[in-house]
Order: structure tokens, then C-alpha cells, then sequence
């Protein structure tokens, strides 16, 4: 299905980011994996090519607008670029502080990253793909905690809410372009990140979700496999929450 199409994921270096990527590599996508973390993306890149992939990795900051551009040159240098995902994000401070209590430097620290280095990615994107005159698609990760509004959470609630309202805006100015952007939200998700996610969230999502069992990044990437196709080339500007149910509005 996305045999010769060229896709970024960024964050691809572990947990949901790898997941995703090890599901378009068997859609036999052309992967670029992005991340912070050189030693993450190229275990994870060498172990998709040691299973018959082609997958690089390209080094991105995603606080670092220099960074970021410097991947799209390094990406457009061996080609057009046919989708993204924006999946890298800092989940710090999951059932911390208060808004009240909250320090300004870690709101721009986890906003910088989960908001601003979306828009960044996500621009940088739009530019390549128009450049290259055929459409494409841009898939984020936002979270159902934006929509459920999850307390001691205040910079993680905003920017992912914020990266639903970036879709909403960036599906009308790219549309015309063919370009499609959607956000897919999961819940709770059983990854590396999830280690560091207190007890009592656990209990709120096991007690309230609509299917009794954990989310596994395997319940995550079809859906974002299917917004990378060629039958979701209809659908942009929208919110898909796969959650088991924990969010039902």
C-alpha cells in the first residue's frame, strides 16, 4: 500500500515511534527515522533493515529550528518526501504538578518540544511536499488527556491540544495542495513511557475504558498506516481517538 513512498516519523527511536515505524516497513514504505537520540534511531533503523527494510536514520532537535530544517535538507537530498508523522513528545510530569505549581521553564520546555517542534516539523513538511507537486500526507500524535483534560498535566494538556487545533488549521491551508493533515490520539499506552505514568492513572484507564485490556502500541499504527494510504486521501482536518474507549464525546 505505501510501496515507494518516502515517510518521516519522528521520535521513531523507541516505544510508540518505533512501532509505527516497524508497521510501514511492512507496508514496505521508504522510512526516515528521526530522533534526539543518535543511539535510539540507529539501533532502531539497523534493526529495520536487518528485517529487510529501508530505513535511515537523520538526527532532528526538535527544539532546534536549525535542526529541524537541516533533516528535511538531508531527506530532500535523496528525494521526495510522500508523508510525516509527528510523534516525537515529552510526556514529563504525568500526575505532577498543578497548574498553580507548574514552573515556566518546564511549560516551554514540554510545550517547546510537543507544540512548537510540531509546527516546525510539520511546516517544513508542507514546504517539501509542495515543492515536490504531488500531495502527500501529515499524521500527528496528539492524546485522548487533551480531550478527557487530565488534571496535573497543564503543559502536556495544552500542547497536545494545540497540535489537534494545528491540524485543523494546517488541513485548510495545504488542502488545496492535496495535502492531507489529521491527528490520531491515543490513550494510555503500554510503552517505555508508561513506566513513568503513576499507579492511579493506570486504575483511572483500566476502570473507565470501554474495553477491558490495556492499549498496546500495536492498537495505535493501523490507524496511522490507513491515514498514510491511498483510501484515507479524502480526509484531513480530523481528530481520530484510539483510546478503547476511555473518551467518548
Amino acid at each position: 500500500m505505501l510501496a515507494g513512498r518516502t515517510i518521516l516519523i519522528t521520535g521513531a527511536g523507541r516505544g510508540l515511534g518505533r512501532a509505527i515505524a516497524g508497521r510501514l516497513a511492512a507496508d514496505h514504505a521508504t522510512l526516515w527515522l528521526a530522533d534526539v537520540r543518535a543511539d535510539w534511531g540507529e539501533d532502531a533503523a539497523a534493526e529495520l533493515r536487518a528485517a529487510g527494510a529501508d530505513a535511515r536514520f537523520v538526527p532532528v532537535d526538535l527544539l532546534d529550528e536549525d535542526s529541524v530544517d537541516a533533516m528535511f535538507a538531508t531527506i530532500a537530498a535523496d528525494g521526495p518526501l510522500y508523508g510525516v508523522v509527528n510523534n516525537a513528545a515529552l510526556a514529563d510530569g504525568v500526575g505532577g504538578k498543578a497548574i498553580h505549581e507548574l514552573a515556566a521553564a518546564d511549560w516551554d520546555r514540554v510545550v517547546g518540544v510537543n507544540l512548537r517542534g510540531t509546527f516546525l516539523v510539520t511546516r517544513g513538511a508542507a514546504r517539501a511536499l509542495i515543492a515536490a507537486g504531488a500531495g502527500g500526507r501529515i499524521v500527528s500524535i496528539g492524546s485522548d488527556a487533551a480531550r478527557y483534560g487530565s488534571p496535573r498535566l497543564t503543559h502536556y494538556i495544552a500542547a497536545k491540544g494545540g497540535v489537534a487545533a494545528l491540524t485543523r488549521t494546517a488541513a485548510r491551508d495545504l488542502g488545496p495542495y492535496g495535502i492531507t493533515v489529521n491527528t490520531v490520539s491515543p490513550g494510555l499506552t503500554e510503552s517505555e513511557s508508561a513506566a513513568f505514568v503513576p499507579a492511579a492513572r493506570h486504575e483511572l484507564y483500566r476502570l473507565n475504558r470501554a474495553l477491558d485490556r490495556p492499549q498496546q502500541p500495536a492498537d495505535l499504527v493501523g490507524a496511522v498506516a490507513f491515514l498514510l494510504g491511498p483510501e484515507a486521501g479524502y480526509i484531513t482536518g480530523q481528530e481520530l481517538v484510539v483510546d478503547g474507549g476511555f473518551v467518548l464525546h
